[in-house]
Formats: C-alpha cells, structure tokens, sequence
C-alpha cells in the first residue's frame, strides 16, 4: 500500500518556541496536504523533529527512520526537509521509493546555518533513478540560497522536473496566503 512522509523544514529557534506558531510539522500547508492524503486514500505521517533548529542529522534521521520507507513511499520534503531527502537517499543508495517532491530545497550552500549537516555527503546524480519522479517546486522570489539550491539540483541529478512559481515565496503561509497547496497535492495525486 503507499504511503507519504511529509518532512518539515528548519525553523528558527524564535519560531520554534514561539507559543503564537504551530509546531512544525502542523504549519503552513502541511496539515492539508496531509488531510487531503489521508482523503485518497494514502496514510500519511508528519514527523515532528525536536529541536529541528538545530539541524542535528542523527535526530532528524532518527525521527524520519520511525516510519515505513517502501518503493511505494511518496516523500515530500519543505526546505531543511527536501534537502533531508536529497542526502537520506544519496547516502542510502539501495533504498527506492515512489515519488519526490522537494518543495522549496534547501542545502545551506552558503554554509550559513547548519552545523555540517549537509557537508558529509556526494548528492547522487542518479537518485532520480530510484524514484518515480523526482519533481522540484521553487518560487522565483525564495531566498538565495534557496534558488542557488535549485541550480545545485539541476546541475547535479539527472532527470529532475521544476516546477517554477510566480511570488510563492518560500512556500510559507505568510508569502501563499493560505493553508492550501493544490498545485503539490495534484503533483502527488497525478
């Protein structure tokens, strides 16, 4: 049976302990991504990674490894989270899984705000191989390091499609307005 993960990106740590925000894995679109999931039919886990400002590989691997990993899981991954998958699989190059949605990804190119999280690893250049897509969402108006996480994507998998959006932002409530997403949940679905 498929499934989903839906992996949350990195938040500040003003934002993680505000009482005013959700927790992470309940902000912006992910709880109706999720819903509209569990609609069709596909059992979807939102893990919530403890102190995911940290960026501590272990313990976001740790909190992802909790659920079922298939060739019939379909991972989506916002931000920290989409560079997550980029590295579980390269590192893991015997796991397959269904599709890839890597909603505005993130690898810290800069090396700005992880403590070596992303620098251990060789990104797989046939990643996408194992997959049954691998598809790229990122708006025109992200951040820098963002869109220049985008051209590390496409200069190094093969077979990756973008998907190019017009003031997004960082796919956040704040830049979309809304809680909904159906532009990625039709991605998902088709």
């Amino acid at each position: 049976m498929r499934n989903a993960i839906i992996l949350h990106g990195g938040p500040s740590k003003e934002e993680y302990y505000d009482s005013k925000m959700p927790s992470v894995s309940n902000a912006h679109w992910i709880p109706w991504l999720q819903g509209q999931l569990l609609k069709a039919d596909i059992p979807t886990a939102t893990p919530e990674v403890p102190y995911s400002f940290d960026r501590n590989w272990k313990v976001w691997n740790t909190e992802v490894e909790r659920f079922d990993i298939t060739p019939k899981t379909i991972l989506v991954g916002h931000s920290t989270g989409a560079g997550f998958f980029i590295k579980y699989l390269s590192i893991h190059p015997k796991i397959e899984v269904d599709k890839v949605i890597l909603v505005a990804p993130w690898l810290d190119p800069y090396k700005e705000h992880t403590k070596n999280f992303f620098d251990d690893f060789e990104i797989d250049p046939n990643l996408v191989s194992r997959t049954k897509g691998v598809t790229v969402l990122y708006s025109d108006d992200d951040q820098k390091s963002v869109l220049k996480t985008v051209d590390i994507i496409r200069e190094k998998i093969k077979g990756v499609v973008f998907k190019e959006f017009h003031n997004y932002g960082h796919f956040c409530i704040e830049d979309m307005k809304t809680t909904e997403f159906p532009e990625l949940l039709n991605i998902v679905l088709e």
